[in-house]
């Protein structure tokens, strides 16, 4: 076990760029295969290439299907490979995934995190069954554990109107992430909503920072083409103005990116290319990661349809990087006919990768650090 993060909790910054939040490797019993676990860490740390962050146990990785033991397991796993497979050139971070479905529970999660040495916590308070005020369990509950321990590390919000609770608001009231922003262990929040919801966020930034440096990601990564846009032409003009409005000028600080899972180095190039305002090729990686979104779309009976944890599963699955695509119970499932076809559509989508993106910036799955495990799908 570790004694502590890599920081201390004063000297630490939030850490900007892109935050992985991966997938759990599960066999068909819902246990964790820690092997293919590892590969996928190595996998998205792409020696260098590819994740600033690895989240663990988030919703991406199932953990609201999943037992309290085996969110810490997975989040063991993470952190002890990506210690190993990191270089100290371009370090890596790992937040815990400490959100659980009762304040009991979440706080144990907090106590192995702190214990075992992550580098933050993530919670989504909404997402608590019991929670009956989020600055109560915030500041009570987390703060409780870090009196306890003495010492403390970053905690980051996660606010996701998909994953509230029974009976719980679909999304943070400003006001409380602005009580709980005082709080010396929270650093940020993470959004996963639509521009309207985002700028909410933003427009309120200089009022979370007055206690120290307080950061936004989006959640919802594929708005940075929409944020980042150059204003060029009348209606470029119109939108940057428009953004600028609805954010203040506050951009996020990263993205919190589940379709990168299979597209580790293309995520994080978006990212750069983005910040960097450069419009042609923008123009490239957006055409491909919204590739990867549509590649997820099937039509059923009810309408349309789209298991994204199941793709990226399966994505992961035909790059070889591991073998089982297994999802949780209750998490909705590829049907053999959709399996396949998003086979074809996933290699279809890298083979334009390939001719589209900048050289090097393609994920790869050759790497010495990223042994991957052998795969077909029948």
């Amino acid at each position: 076990m570790e004694t502590g993060p890599s920081h201390s909790l004063e000297s630490y910054a939030p850490r900007p760029g892109l935050s992985i939040p991966l997938i759990t490797v599960l066999d068909t019993d819902g246990r964790i295969i820690e092997a293919e676990q590892r590969a996928l860490v190595r996998f998205a740390v792409q020696e260098g290439a590819g994740a600033d962050i690895l989240f663990s146990a988030g919703t991406t990785g199932e953990w609201d299907r999943m037992d309290n033991p085996r969110r810490q397991e997975v989040s063991r796993i993470v952190l002890e490979e990506c210690r190993r497979c990191a270089t100290r050139e371009r370090p890596v971070e790992v937040w815990f995934g400490i959100t659980a479905h009762t304040r009991r529970e979440t706080a144990e999660n907090l106590v192995f995190a702190l214990e075992f040495g992550a580098d933050a916590a993530v919670i989504a308070p909404l997402s608590v069954r019991d929670l009956e005020d989020p600055v109560d369990l915030v500041t009570r509950e987390l703060g409780g554990v870090f009196e306890r321990a003495g010492r403390a590390i970053p905690v980051f919000l996660y606010d996701n109107s998909e994953i509230h609770a029974p009976g719980q608001a679909l999304h943070l009231h400003t006001r409380d992430v602005k009580r709980m922003s005082r709080l010396d262990y929270i650093r940020g929040i993470k959004v996963t909503a639509n521009k309207s919801v985002l700028g909410n966020y933003t427009r309120a930034a200089s009022n979370f920072k007055l206690a120290h440096e307080f950061a936004i990601y989006a959640g919802n990564p594929l708005l940075i083409f929409d944020l980042f846009a150059p204003a060029a032409g009348f209606a470029g003009r119109a939108r940057h103005y428009w953004n600028r409005y609805l954010t203040r000028r506050a951009l996020p600080y990263g993205i919190v990116a589940g379709p990168a899972n299979p597209m580790p180095r293309e995520w994080q190039r978006a990212w750069q290319v983005c910040r960097a305002q450069d419009a042609a090729l923008m123009e490239r990686y957006r055409s491909v990661l919204e590739g990867f979104r549509d590649a997820c779309l099937f039509a059923r009976a009810a309408g349309r349809y789209q298991p994204a944890i199941a793709c990226l599963k399966a994505a992961l699955a035909e790059l070889g990087v591991i073998q089982s695509d297994a999802v949780a119970r209750g998490t909705p499932s590829l049907n053999e006919t959709e399996r396949r076809e998003f086979a074809r559509r996933f290699a279809a989508l890298r083979e334009r990768s390939a001719l589209s993106l900048e050289p090097g910036w393609v994920s790869r799955t050759d790497l010495p650090a990223a042994r991957t495990v052998t795969h077909q799908h029948g």
